[in-house]
């Protein structure tokens, strides 16, 4: 039976480990670099500004999703657990608590594709991420 628990800094490693499998299996458009540079910034900068939730299979940690306030900041499930309804559940988990909003890479189509299966639509468009880098950025609402 899958469960979703609340994370703290003890999961911080696992956490990353699931972020870094599914960067690479998903955002084929991120240059090494890049991904390093988000890497680092991860456990000191982006997990301690959210709420962290995990999804557990019964086995191990399949996912991952950070919430602030009505945005849902982060999704990023285990590569080799994809499409088995964890990112589905952990979707549903941040709308119960009220969450609204996303933001997706504009090439990173799979996940687009997913969030408006979730009910999300398009409501503007950013030419560079939020580090300036030149990756377009979707931001959807509910």
């Amino acid at each position: 039976m899958d469960k979703i628990i609340k994370c703290n800094s003890d999961d911080y490693g696992a956490l990353l480990r699931i972020w870094e499998g599914a960067v690479r299996a998903t955002h084929d458009f991120l240059t090494e670099s890049v991904i390093e540079e988000i890497k680092a910034a991860m456990i000191p900068d982006y997990f301690p500004s959210v709420d962290l939730y995990a999804i557990h299979d019964g086995e191990a940690l399949a996912g991952f999703i950070g919430i602030c306030d009505d945005k849902i900041e982060m999704l990023f499930i285990d590569p080799k657990r994809l499409r088995n309804g964890f990112g589905s559940k952990l979707i549903d988990f941040a709308k119960q608590r009220g969450a609204k909003f996303v933001d997706v890479n504009e090439q990173n189509q799979s996940a687009l594709k997913f969030y408006l299966a979730k009910g999300f639509g398009i409501v503007s468009r950013d030419e560079r991420d939020e580090a300036g880098r030149p990756y377009p950025i979707l931001h959807l609402s509910l």
